[in-house]
């Protein structure tokens, strides 16, 4: 079972967030204050579960949490601030969301840029596979993301969006090379191993 809290007797906030690898898309972040005495032995990091299990587990998450807000930034902004950046703007503005302020944020990762209001944090690897909160992190932050790339894969179905969700599979980056960009892709990718003609960035 993973670890319940980091430090006791605060409120603490764990944040995660999905869609930093992908060639389209925004980045997704989400932020969750679980009750002291919640648990769940299923409750793992999002990558292990099966999306069934995750969208079942979002539902006791939304349901039990004392407060969750998930956070994005748009794929303009990700070219604009950079990919890291950009995740940490996505992670700020679900904090924002809470509707109460965090005593201790808990964050997945080992890069963090501090929260404008100061709330101290602890940056941990793996952290979606230790504490609770992370992995409810990440289980809102993966779900909230995948609907929205199911949402416009109806409209750019060439980039077979329903199934890699805009990461960079060998399908979805022949399909770029095929038909372009669309208003969706981030331009500051880079496609390993592909000579990528600068007129699909313009």
């Amino acid at each position: 079972m993973l670890r319940p809290y980091h430090t006791p007797s605060m409120i603490e906030c764990g944040i995660d967030e999905a869609g930093r690898g992908c060639l389209a898309g925004p980045v997704y972040a989400a932020a969750v204050v679980l009750p002291a005495d919640f648990r769940s032995d299923e409750l793992n990091d999002s990558k292990q579960l099966s999306d069934a299990a995750r969208r079942r587990l979002r539902v006791l998450i939304e349901q039990s949490a004392t407060a969750w807000a998930v956070g994005t930034a748009s794929a303009e902004e990700i070219d604009r601030l950079n990919i890291l950046r950009a995740t940490i703007l996505a992670m700020h503005r679900a904090v924002d969301g809470l509707g109460l302020r965090p005593e201790h944020l808990l964050v997945d990762g080992n890069r963090f840029l501090a929260h404008p209001a100061g709330i101290p944090h602890t940056t941990i690897v793996k952290g979606d596979a230790t504490y609770l909160s992370i992995a409810a992190a990440s289980i809102l932050a993966k779900t909230y993301r995948d609907d929205y790339m199911l949402a416009i894969d109806r409209d750019y179905p060439a980039y077979h969006w329903q199934q890699n969700k805009g990461y960079p599979t060998r399908e979805h980056r022949d399909a770029i090379l095929r038909h372009g960009l669309t208003p969706h892709h981030r331009r500051s990718f880079h496609l390993p191993g592909q000579v990528v003609q600068l007129s699909l960035f313009d």
